[in-house]
């Protein structure tokens, strides 16, 4: 499923609607929308942004990251094995949006095995084959946002403020790049001081038409 920014369909993608289709044309919505043109999706950034502060957007190339991390990109999403994880983002007690459609590029008409469709958080693995794993820090290097066990974007944990991350409401010690992406997991990065409280979400409740395939065993 992907939401196309060209023309009708850019209009049914800001209504929220998903289209599933067979082919590449339609996919992309080359057919549909008539214009044939290449387009930068609205709100791309054109600098990096790996240091910047929040909220961070979409690269005005999403999926250069994609590549330099390793994922495959390629016209159509791998259907061998999906599943989905969701991240929230919370900086000083506010959420920061997750940028929506990260590792899609109607410019080159392909998507990366790893990306997101919306704002909601939800993260997107179709893959190509069974084997492979995916993990945080892949989705930031996409993102061009930069995270390590003390930095999230331009944030830096120092003095007062921490940096913490969480796996189903478990804290998780070291380098969050390394968080696994597992099906129906939750996860959070929290940044402020450390003595705040923070409501930790520890579940996500995930749309029931998400079409996820997993591998026996």
């Amino acid at each position: 499923m992907v939401k196309s920014s060209r023309g009708l369909l850019c209009k049914a993608a800001a209504l929220g609607n998903l289209t599933v289709v067979g082919s590449v044309a339609a996919l992309w919505g080359v057919a549909a929308c008539g214009s044939g043109q290449d387009v930068t999706p609205a709100g791309a950034v054109q600098r990096s942004q790996e240091s910047r502060m929040p909220p961070w957007e979409l690269p005005a190339d999403p999926v250069k990251g994609a590549r330099e991390a390793g994922l495959s990109v390629q016209p159509m999403e791998g259907a061998v094995k999906h599943f989905h994880s969701h991240m929230d983002i919370i900086v000083n007690g506010k959420p920061i949006p997750v940028a929506a459609n990260l590792g899609v590029s109607t410019a080159e008409q392909v998507m990366s095995e790893l990306h997101t469709h919306d704002a909601s958080g939800v993260i997107h693995i179709e893959a190509f084959t069974t084997d492979k794993r995916y993990s945080l820090g892949q989705l930031f290097k996409e993102w061009e946002v930069r995270l390590d066990s003390t930095h999230l974007g331009g944030l830096t944990a120092a003095g007062k403020n921490v940096l913490r991350a969480y796996v189903n409401g478990n804290q998780v010690h070291g380098d969050p790049r390394t968080i696994e992406l597992l099906p129906r997991q939750e996860i959070a990065l929290v940044y402020g001081p450390a003595g705040e409280l923070v409501d930790v979400p520890s579940t996500y409740t995930f749309p029931a038409d998400l079409g996820e395939v997993l591998p026996a065993g």
